[in-house]
C-alpha cells in the first residue's frame, strides 16, 4: 500500500512536468519581413549528447519535415538550387538528465481518545495516534529539448532562437514521437516571425 501510495505521488510529480515548456529569444532590431527564402546550415540536426542511442536518421527526418512545413506556412521558401538563402536554419535535440526531489507523507498524527473517551481523556484527552513520518526520494528522468536557431545568412548572426522542452516518454511509438515533434516544430515556431 504505501508503495502504491509512492508511485502515485511520483506519477503526479511527472505528470505536472508532462507539459511542454516553449521559449523564445530574438534580435529586435532585426526586421524579419526582408527574410523570404531559407537554407539548412550543415547538419540541420545536431545532437546532445553525440550518442548513438540518441542519433537516428528517422527522428533527424521527422525533424526536418516538421521544420520545412512550419517555414512554409509562415511564408518562407526553401532557397532554389545554387541560390543564397536570407536565413539558415539549424536544430538541435538535446537530452538530459534532471532529478527531483520527492516526498511522500505516510501516516498521521491525532488523538485516539474518541467522543466517549473509550480510551481515556475524552474529546480533549487521550493519547495521540502514530506521528506522522515522510520518505524523501531523489528520482531521475529525462528531459527532451528541440531546439531551433535561426540565424541571418549574411552575416551569420543569430536573429532568432525558440525551444521546447518536454520530459521524455520511456518507450514512444514511432506514431507518438511523430507527433511530439510535429507539436514541438509548431509551438517553437508559432512566434515566428515575432509580432
Amino acid at each position: 500500500m504505501l508503495r502504491r501510495i509512492a508511485l502515485l505521488g511520483l506519477a503526479l510529480l511527472l505528470s505536472a512536468c508532462e507539459s511542454m515548456q516553449v521559449s523564445h529569444d530574438f534580435n529586435p532590431a532585426v526586421d524579419f519581413a526582408q527574410f523570404r527564402t531559407w537554407a539548412w546550415k550543415d547538419p540541420a540536426v545536431q545532437y546532445q549528447p553525440n550518442n548513438p542511442m540518441l542519433k537516428s536518421d528517422l527522428t533527424e527526418q521527422r525533424i526536418i519535415q516538421a521544420v520545412s512545413s512550419q517555414l512554409d506556412q509562415r511564408g518562407l521558401r526553401p532557397v532554389a538550387a545554387g541560390g543564397k538563402p536570407d536565413l539558415l536554419v539549424q536544430t538541435y535535440l538535446i537530452v538530459a538528465n534532471r532529478q527531483e526531489q520527492v516526498v511522500t507523507n505516510y501516516g498521521y498524527g491525532g488523538p485516539w481518545g474518541g467522543p466517549w473517551g473509550v480510551y481515556g481523556g475524552g474529546p480533549w484527552g487521550g493519547y495521540w495516534g502514530p506521528a506522522a513520518y515522510n520518505e524523501t526520494r531523489n528520482v531521475i528522468y529525462q528531459v527532451g529539448t528541440l531546439q531551433i536557431d535561426l540565424t541571418d545568412a549574411k552575416d551569420g548572426r543569430l536573429v532568432w532562437r525558440g525551444s521546447a522542452e518536454k520530459v521524455l516518454n520511456d518507450s514512444p511509438t514511432p506514431q507518438e514521437r511523430s507527433a511530439a515533434i510535429r507539436e514541438a516544430v509548431t509551438k517553437i515556431l508559432n512566434n515566428y516571425p515575432p509580432k
